[in-house]
């Protein structure tokens, strides 16, 4: 099999990542083939099937080319500071250049033992690498910046947590796997001349027009403060929880990453929170606009030494541009829920009225933006069985009708049908780890598309009668 790998992480980082091969899998199977984002990556789907291929995607062996190598970065991990974590699981294989002319990573997870393991196992299994696939794919059947995944592959190994569960191995593919936290590794040990040749590399790689300008660090804070508040704005704006929004999991890139401990609003609440570990509500549903700030102020500090010779003089400029992260943030919410609403410039009070009848109802967030098209179509029947019982609905409509700019139409084009309905997505892994991979395929069907109803698919539209009570996610480490 033969891939024309171009890998920059190895050749220009050294020393910022240990070399590694990954565990042998006894018995690999693919289970699942991405043939679509394969074919875009300039892949051979054929070959990937192939026992050559199978080797790449379990890690047991690589092609002439690849450049395996687990990466290092540390993380504040629910606010607490680990200096060391890296790729404990996982490995970065190489990078492709994808058809559009755009560098990829192909990142493995659940390949094994690495140094930076701190006692773990280092695989995965099933049930977490099929739960990457589907949310993955529903992210970007949204339109919302996300890694992707390649393939799901059974390794034939027992993996014990806490039963015997069925060893898996997912391929990943990002723009780049470079995060907040790999600054902090640097930054942590006062590593001055290698943070630097990080920042250098991260900006040719995701803002190559920074790379001469002399204030090129500040403008690459800059950017990437702008990509991370447009995503959560994103998140938001479909009822994403992440879940687990450590700085070890904020890509500079842009794009969400690891999906463990993550759902999706079933009921509007702001406080939702879907992870096992999150006791405290930290990564809330609500509270996730202001951990992003958080989480790139981290990212500030680091740059800091390269900003300026004088760290403290820039504190206050960079003050400014981490709260600056707050109007940004705003901008990008008004502009999508108001195009939810149909709305052009929606006001906050518009937007937030909408979301506090939901809020006391109860209702389901999906559902009730969804209804919105149907009641601009004079059909409000769905849009009242939603908040009907709220008696500000009213003065809402009326305000609503008045301000209206967007045919029914335009706001089913930004309301989906279709998410990643938590009951549905447990069935579907439960069915698949005992074989049956039809209810996954059902869901994929969807998520491909997921503003337009299908008949026959009724079922995928609502939420379990007794919707996110409970509800828990876990990491699958």
């Amino acid at each position: 099999m033969t891939i024309d790998f171009d890998n920059t992480y190895a050749r220009e980082l050294e020393g910022m990542y240990l070399p590694w091969q990954g565990a042998v899998a006894p018995a690999p199977a693919l289970l699942w083939l991405n043939e679509a984002l394969a074919l875009e990556l300039g892949l051979d789907p054929q070959a990937l099937r192939g026992p050559e291929g199978l080797a790449m995607l379990t890690g047991t062996a690589m092609p002439e080319g690849a450049s395996p190598l687990a990466m290092a970065y540390a993380g504040h991990q629910f606010g607490g500071f680990s200096p060391q974590l890296g790729d404990g699981r996982a490995l970065l294989v190489g990078e492709v250049t994808d058809r559009q002319g755009n560098r990829r990573d192909i990142h493995l997870k659940g390949s094994g033992k690495t140094p930076f393991s701190r006692g773990g196992d280092g695989k995965a299994v099933l049930g977490p690498v099929l739960r990457e696939v589907l949310i993955g794919e529903a992210m970007h059947g949204l339109g919302i910046p996300t890694t992707r995944a390649l393939s799901a592959t059974t390794t034939g190994d027992t993996v014990w947590r806490e039963g015997p569960q069925k060893g898996a191995v997912l391929a990943r593919v990002a723009a780049s796997h470079l995060r907040v936290g790999t600054f902090q590794f640097f930054y942590a040990r006062q590593e001055t001349a290698r943070l630097r040749r990080l920042a250098d590399y991260a900006i040719a790689r995701h803002d190559p027009d920074l790379a001469e300008q002399p204030d090129r660090y500040l403008a690459f804070l800059h950017r990437v403060i702008e990509r991370q508040m447009a995503l959560v704005a994103q998140w938001m704006a479909v009822g994403f929880v992440h879940g687990v929004m450590n700085t070890d999991n904020v890509a500079i890139s842009g794009e969400t990453i690891d999906y463990g401990p993550c759902a999706f609003l079933d009921r509007y609440d702001p406080a939702a929170v879907f992870s096992s570990i999150d006791a405290q509500g930290r990564y809330a549903y609500g509270n996730q606009p202001l951990l992003a700030r958080w989480n790139l102020a981290r990212l500030a500090e680091t740059l800091l030494p390269l900003i300026a010779e004088n760290p403290d003089e820039a504190l206050p400029e960079l003050q400014v541009v981490i709260e600056g992260g707050e109007a940004i943030y705003a901008a990008h919410r008004r502009r999508l829920f108001g195009a939810k609403l149909g709305v052009a410039g929606a006001e906050d009070a518009l937007i937030d009225g909408f979301l506090e009848m939901m809020a006391r109802q109860g209702a389901d967030f999906t559902g009730c933006f969804r209804s919105l098209g149907e009641a601009a179509r004079g059909r409000d029947g769905a849009l009242r069985a939603y908040l009907g019982a709220d008696e500000a609905l009213e003065d809402w409509l009326a305000e609503w009708a008045a301000k209206r700019t967007e045919p029914g139409d335009a706001m089913d084009r930004v309301n989906p049908v279709y998410i990643p309905r938590n009951h549905q997505v447990e069935a579907a892994l439960a069915a698949a780890n005992d074989g049956d991979l039809a209810p996954m395929q059902r869901l994929l069907t969807v998520f491909a598309d997921p503003f337009t109803q299908r008949e026959g698919f009724g079922d995928l539209e609502v939420p379990a009668p007794d919707a996110s009570e409970g509800y828990v996610t876990y990491c699958g480490t």
